[in-house]
């Protein structure tokens, strides 16, 4: 029984050092997801688009401030953006309220608190996307398929994504905020 003992651990410490010492840093490779976000990416900058992530919360409190008006627009990804894309995102339901500022300087995070609907209880947020063409930008909140008999609270959501500094350079810009039967649209002024 000892001889056993030894040779399990004469072989667990050497493949535990090797394997410490030789991983690759970062998350792993994932061929399917990583081959389709390259596709992804490549089509976007051929079809002149610029993508950026942008972090997005589910706050405990609704934000208050200077609020943009906002006017209704038809729900689903463009026509020009669907068509570069690999897999369309999953929307909201509908988006029901923006209260975003009307301006913002080039060099701060720009928030955009928002309240949505999704279909049913089974979607949760999964995070979002800018997508940026000349002076316009499109915004698409992506949600995740919960799993098994996990189900949300509720079917309105308040979100709060934040656009990274210096993401948008200095002009006047279309916003919209993209939903699957029901987007808002806004004019944002960056200087």
């Amino acid at each position: 029984m000892k001889w056993v003992v030894v040779a399990i651990i004469a072989v667990i410490v050497p493949y535990t050092f090797l394997t410490l010492y030789y991983r690759k840093p970062g998350k792993a490779f994932e061929p399917y997801h990583d081959m389709q976000d390259r596709a992804n990416t490549l089509r976007l900058l051929s079809a002149g688009f610029q993508r950026v992530s942008l972090a997005a919360a589910r706050p405990a409190d609704p934000i208050h401030g200077a609020t943009v008006p906002t006017t209704s627009a038809p729900g689903g990804v463009p026509d020009a953006l669907r068509a570069t894309l690999v897999i369309t995102p999953l929307l909201p339901a509908e988006i029901l309220s923006v209260s975003a500022a009307p301006s913002t300087p080039a060099n701060a995070s720009y928030a955009i608190p928002f309240t949505c609907t999704v279909p049913d209880n089974k979607e949760q947020l999964g995070g979002a996307e800018l997508y940026l063409k000349g002076d316009e930008v499109w915004i698409t909140p992506n949600f995740e398929r919960l799993t098994g008999g996990l189900i949300a609270r509720s079917r309105e959501n308040l979100i709060l994504l934040t656009v990274p500094p210096a993401t948008l350079k200095p002009g006047h810009y279309r916003v919209t905020l993209v939903g699957q039967t029901a987007s808002r649209t806004w004019t944002l002024q960056v200087h």
